[in-house]
């Protein structure tokens, strides 16, 4: 037997598969030791492995796949869903991974990947024929980015993402956001999706649906806005232009 080309039917494994092909844990551990000295395996973080690509020298395990193997709940989440999506081109180097179980962030092959706590479990799909993903479906993607606009992309790359969905299933959209049940998330979705309406096809009774929800506070849609209008329907102070945003920079505005 040939423990490598074994494992090699795993993207991402852990002691429990070596175990597989041994009596015992203790040779079964020896076996997976001298794969790693012999750099055939790479360890992702303590009991995560993936073996070495034999055409580039590389790991086998993708960083989608990396992040739906760190425990038995986590999954790719936010502006990582976006890429794996292919919604954006740039890449990021920073992989979000969200889990009902804390993990400390770690680095492995250039990204870094950082635990994000899920608070639902709704719109989690697991990608058939894919290495085991398993990553927030579109529509939770978004709700997902606009409730952490402030910890993750931003606001501008946030837009980027939205404006460039289609075919967007507003009964799913509702439904995560009466799971979330956030007044803020409502204000921010409804808002966003109000001004790219059109664009998306959004229906008036999603919109409408959303404006329910609104509370009395006034908000700021996101950090950083020096200048801003104020949305009298949506209650939240927001970039003038923000439609026309480009690397971060508004026009003057007065609110």
């Amino acid at each position: 037997m040939n423990l490598y080309y074994e494992l090699l039917r795993y993207p991402v494994f852990s002691m429990k598969e070596v175990k597989l092909f041994y009596s015992n844990e203790r040779t079964a551990r020896i076996a997976l030791e001298k794969l790693i000295k012999d750099n055939t395996v790479y360890k992702i973080r303590n009991g995560l492995y993936t073996c070495r690509s034999g055409e580039n020298g590389g790991p086998v395990a993708n960083r989608f796949q990396i992040a739906s193997a760190i425990n038995e709940s986590s999954f790719v989440s936010h502006h990582t869903a976006f890429e794996y999506y292919g919604i954006t081109d740039q890449v990021f180097y920073d992989v979000y991974v969200s889990s009902n179980s804390r993990f400390h962030d770690f680095e492995f092959d250039g990204y870094r990947y950082h635990f994000i706590k899920s608070r639902i479990s709704k719109g989690i799909s697991n990608v058939q024929l894919s290495g085991g993903i398993r990553i927030t479906d579109k529509e939770r993607t978004i709700i997902d980015s606009l409730r952490d606009i402030n910890l993750i992309a931003g606001l501008e790359e946030v837009l980027e993402c939205v404006r460039s969905m289609r075919f967007i299933d507003e009964k799913k959209m509702l439904d995560y956001l009466a799971a979330y049940n956030k007044m803020f998330l409502y204000q921010k979705v409804g808002f966003v999706f109000s001004l790219y309406k059109e664009e998306l096809g959004i229906s008036n009774e999603f919109i409408a649906e959303c404006k329910k929800h609104v509370g009395n506070s006034k908000r700021y849609i996101s950090n950083g806005i020096v200048y801003g209008v104020y949305s009298r329907d949506w209650k939240l102070i927001y970039p003038r232009n923000i439609k026309e945003m480009k690397n971060g920079i508004i026009e003057d505005a007065n609110i």
